[in-house]
């Protein structure tokens, strides 16, 4: 049984459909299909073809160059995206920093910063965690100290994804420590190739290097480049999560995940079988509660229970699905390759499986852990 749509939603699928189906290169949707390394112009080719379709910043106001989607508008952008085959969009401009100017900016940050993101000329990376600050970002020491028409700013930032190809970084750094942590928090734009900037590569578990950490020495930053208020960073920072997590479930991936699941177990046994079942029925209830939630947000704001209830269900299907593939793969699952490279498909994808199953080990713990989402939880409902 289908979630119902309104006609007008159905039409926006479809169109997003045949968008993918016709601009999507066959062998980038192969690569992600096998989850195979990506590279910094396979990320941002796709995205300037969206951008020359219109499709890029769709949730975006029309007068800041978007196209006024709703919030089930952007669901259903996200989940054929991904049922084609499509690399994950990189949210740093378009979903997070974008969405924050075009509330929080000025003028003149809008028209510097906001033609980048709708062309996708500009890459962004999200400086928010640090080494003893996590989950809890009020706890963040990066320091940003006013000095004339300027900040120097001195900190390190950690889990960084694809700061080694970003040409600007968002961050939140602390000018005051007065009053309760949050209080003494901004939210600055860096140029990534300024003066004291230094990237260094996180190697993970599965053997990429996505992630990075970022020094940060004595680093220039204007008094423009700071957005909003000085000590009012804690604000923008939650509106930027509250836009991170409404998608987290990101159920395109999870059918795209157990349909390669399906693919690799071919002629599988009863007791496999029943286990894609399961998942199956796991994968449609969540679908079900995250197209309720979205179409909640699309008349008014969810609930902050019902958003993190999706990330904490979103994450751990994820883990899931990849588990049960790569345990159902049996001694085939010993033979990973972070560099393989093979003409057979087969090959790609079974290696592709190991290296999302070891990938999403992080799930339940980006985006804010999911201790922290049950807390929030606790705190929505039962007022602890």
């Amino acid at each position: 049984m289908r979630f119902p749509l309104t006609p007008d939603e159905e039409e926006f699928r479809q169109r997003v459909r045949a968008f993918c189906a016709e601009n999507l290169p066959r062998s980038l949707a192969k690569k992600v299909r096998a989850n195979v390394e990506l590279d910094r112009e396979d990320y941002v080719g796709w995205q300037k073809r969206l951008a020359k379709g219109g499709l890029l910043c769709g949730a975006w106001a029309r007068e800041d160059g978007g196209q006024d989607w709703s919030a089930l508008q952007s669901y259903l952008f996200d989940e054929e995206c991904a049922l084609a085959g499509a690399p994950w969009l990189l949210p740093f401009g378009v979903n997070y920093v974008g969405p924050v100017l075009c509330k929080y900016g000025t003028p003149e940050q809008k028209r510097r910063y906001l033609p980048g993101i709708l062309s996708a000329d500009t890459f962004w990376c999200q400086g928010y965690s640090e080494p003893e600050a996590g989950s809890d970002l009020a706890s963040l020491r990066t320091r940003a100290a006013l000095t004339g028409d300027h900040y120097r700013v001195t900190g390190r930032k950690i889990w960084t994804t694809m700061a080694h190809w970003a040409d600007r970084m968002f961050c939140l750094v602390r000018t005051s420590i007065a009053g309760k942590p949050q209080a003494g928090i901004s939210f600055m734009l860096i140029d990534m190739k300024a003066p004291g900037v230094s990237v260094r590569p996180i190697i993970s578990i599965e053997g990429r290097p996505h992630l990075n950490e970022v020094l940060l020495e004595d680093v220039r930053v204007p008094l423009e480049d700071r957005v909003g208020e000085e000590n009012a960073g804690w604000t923008i920072a939650k509106y930027l999560l509250s836009n991170e997590r409404l998608l987290v479930a990101e159920i395109g991936k999870q059918k795209r995940l157990l349909a390669a699941a399906r693919f690799l177990l071919g002629e599988a046994s009863i007791d496999a079988r029943e286990g894609l079942a399961a998942l199956d029925v796991r994968l449609a209830a969540l679908e079900w509660t995250a197209l309720r939630t979205v179409r909640e947000a699309s008349v008014g704001s969810p609930s902050a229970a019902a958003v993190s209830m999706l990330k904490i269900r979103g994450s751990e299907l994820e883990q899931a699905i990849t588990e049960f593939a790569v345990e159902a793969m049996g001694e085939a699952a010993l033979a990973y390759d972070s560099n393989l490279e093979s003409k057979d498909e087969t090959a790609l994808m079974r290696n592709g499986m190991i290296a999302q199953m070891l990938s999403s080990r992080a799930a339940t713990i980006y985006g804010g852990s999911n201790e922290i989402q049950r807390n929030i939880i606790a705190k929505s409902i039962v007022g602890l």
